[in-house]
């Protein structure tokens, strides 16, 4: 499976990422073993989407990273 998930930062802000270990992924973003997110843990779980497909999740991720993708995440995800 391929996951697209979306992280409450310790600062409040989201983060949309990628990964084929949703458990793991998350592990080491707490752990800090991640750049982008070292500085703003602990991180939280608010959302995640399961796929089959990767192509379908790289593209659903793409989406929620676009402007419409933003107020669509804004509005229904989180």
């Amino acid at each position: 499976m391929y996951y697209v998930y979306i992280l409450r930062l310790a600062n409040s802000a989201l983060y949309i990422g990628f990964t084929t270990d949703l458990k793991n992924r998350i592990a080491n973003h707490n752990k800090g073993n991640t750049i982008h997110i070292k500085k703003n843990r602990p991180v939280k779980l608010i959302y995640y989407s399961a796929f089959s497909d990767k192509r379908k999740a790289l593209n659903f991720e793409k989406y929620l990273k676009s402007g419409s993708g933003i107020a669509f995440r804004n509005k229904r995800l989180t």
